[in-house]
């Protein structure tokens, strides 16, 4: 999942941010879903703005789809990590948090490998709950990435 900071002044999702490189680093990797929890809702100017919410959804969505990423299976979720807000479900029997994005009724995604389905995400677990495992080509020999040969002298 790919995390970005709604605060005003972040450039994470910028031409040359972060976030752009790492959703490009894990393209490139192999990772075919992400999740993207948009963090620090709290901390808008309004607090909890949805206007907020929905330019960085727009530009991080764009940028998705230009590098290849399935777009209508990815879940967009305003979060605040410090608050809690839109983290997980509230717990039966515990009091009902407060609802700070009343305007957030979740984010409709298609599910399964040919988009057959589709959920609607409310909260972050229930995001992490629906990301279809990867095939592992368990018969296959292991293969592993090198980064760099190093030769030791004097042995």
């Amino acid at each position: 999942s790919s995390g970005i900071n709604a605060e005003y002044g972040e450039a994470g999702y910028a031409k040359t941010g972060q976030t752009r490189a790492h959703l490009l680093l894990a393209f490139t990797l192999g990772v075919k879903e992400v999740i993207i929890a948009v963090n620090k809702m709290d901390t808008t100017a309004p607090a909890y703005s949805q206007e907020r919410f929905e330019e960085i959804k727009r530009e991080v969505s764009l940028y998705l789809k230009k590098i290849g990423f399935q777009v209508p299976k990815i879940p967009f979720i305003p979060i605040s990590g410090f608050r809690g807000d839109n983290m997980c479900p509230p717990v039966k029997g515990e009091p009902e948090p407060p609802n700070n994005m009343p305007w957030f009724k979740g984010s409709a995604v298609k599910i399964g490998k040919k988009m057959e389905g589709s959920a609607t995400v409310k909260y972050l677990t229930d995001a992490l709950d629906i990301v279809t495992p990867p095939e592992r080509p368990t018969a296959k020999p292991l293969r592993l990435p090198l980064q760099d040969v190093y030769k030791i002298g004097g042995i």
